[in-house]
């Protein structure tokens, strides 16, 4: 009958307690101490989890679409196939955690923690990462295309075969980081530091490279802003 009636059952759920499948949708768990529960498979769609500690929570495939997380500890938790479409996660602290797989899509993470998480497969298409924090982190083979990186810490991090297509990544550090393979067509890479960094095979056609540096990179078979295949062994300089 509610279902009829056009009222969604589960905003009546928000006072049941924690557990795999709860339904809280549209709540307010701001502040709320999740912190080490089996939440697995929960919707908390449109829900306000502003300052709430998830750290070391299992929530495999919960659904935060449009959640607000800003300064949410979800640090060490598991989260693999979570949907975040469209939520803020400003300032979140996600450090450590298990990200395979998940969705990011339009999503607001600026200044976000991301050190140490583990985000291969990941898809982060069009979101804000403005100022975060993903130095050595394990992003193979994820969707960053038209995402904002201005000023993120990458260094280090494994982006091998990653799609970066018309990504920002303006004064970004990518100091030795792994992009063999990686998409980077029509790029904004202005200023951003690639020393030392493995580009061998990656594609830098039409990408934006006023002011980058290069000098240590790798650019073995490497495809240039101007199409041009960089030679074998190529260091620096496509050759």
């Amino acid at each position: 009958m509610l279902a009829i009636l056009g009222v969604p059952q589960a905003e009546a759920a928000c006072d049941d307690p924690p557990a795999k499948g709860v339904l809280w949708i549209g709540c307010d768990l701001s502040g709320r101490d999740l912190s080490g529960l089996n939440l697995r498979g929960a919707v908390m769609m449109r829900s306000n989890l502003q300052g709430a500690n998830l750290s070391g929570a299992v929530l495999d495939g919960v659904d935060f679409t449009l959640a607000n997380l800003s300064e949410a500890r979800l640090t060490e938790a598991r989260l693999v196939k979570a949907n975040f479409v469209g939520a803020q996660l400003q300032n979140a602290d996600l450090a450590g955690s298990d990200l395979r797989e998940a969705r990011f899509d339009n999503a607001a993470m600026q200044a976000a923690n991301l050190s140490g998480a583990s985000l291969p497969g990941t898809s982060f298409y069009t979101t804000d990462l403005t100022g975060a924090r993903l130095g050595g982190v394990n992003l193979r083979e994820a969707n960053l295309s038209r995402a904002v990186l201005d000023e993120v810490d990458l260094s280090g991090a494994d982006l091998s075969q990653a799609r970066l297509q018309r990504a920002s990544l303006e004064d970004a550090n990518l100091r030795a980081a792994q992009l063999a393979g990686a998409n980077l067509e029509g790029a904004s890479l202005l200023y951003a530091d690639l020393r030392d960094t493995d580009l061998s095979d990656a594609s830098l056609v039409n990408a934006r490279i006023d002011g980058t540096r290069f000098e240590g990179a790798r650019l073995d078979y490497t495809l240039w802003v101007d199409r041009k295949r960089c030679r074998r062994g190529s260091v620096s300089t496509c050759e």
